[in-house]
């Protein structure tokens, strides 16, 4: 069966359950897709910018990585150095627990704080860290 773009839906639900729905494919093409609900992010990405400018920054400051300067916070860096790749839970078990010269955040900030500084890191990431057009949700 060949897929076109017409086929490909891409659904977004705030909620952290499953559902099973009928495709729109033609009935010789029928199938049953599986979508995930889970939220797109976890975190605040406004508050997660002030959480990491806070905490942060002095080692990660524009993406970078004052220590290990190779594992930066960039998308390729991320996906290639993080633990579980590029995304949320993957920087929220790095912050926590830390990893090499990284120190745990887990007892000196909340949960909901490592969530945003996630959210945060991986929109940052996404929209490039040097870019000068990038706008933080703190400012729409």
């Amino acid at each position: 069966m060949k897929i076109s773009p017409v086929h490909i839906v891409t659904i977004l639900f705030a909620t952290s359950e499953a559902t099973t729905v009928k495709s729109g494919l033609k009935d010789n093409e029928k199938s049953h897709l599986r979508l995930s609900t889970k939220s797109f992010s976890q975190g605040d990405v406004a508050a997660g910018e002030q959480v990491f400018n806070a905490n942060c920054a002095a080692c990660h400051a524009g993406g970078r990585n004052n220590i290990m300067p190779d594992e930066t916070l960039e998308k390729e860096a991320l996906e290639k150095y993080l633990s579980g790749g590029r995304n949320e839970e993957a920087v929220v078990a790095q912050v926590t627990n830390g990893k090499n010269a990284m120190p745990s955040f887990g007892g000196r900030l909340s949960d909901d704080q490592i969530k945003d500084v996630a959210a945060y890191v991986i929109a940052t990431a996404d929209a490039g860290w040097d870019d000068e057009e990038f706008i933080t949700y703190a400012e729409v």
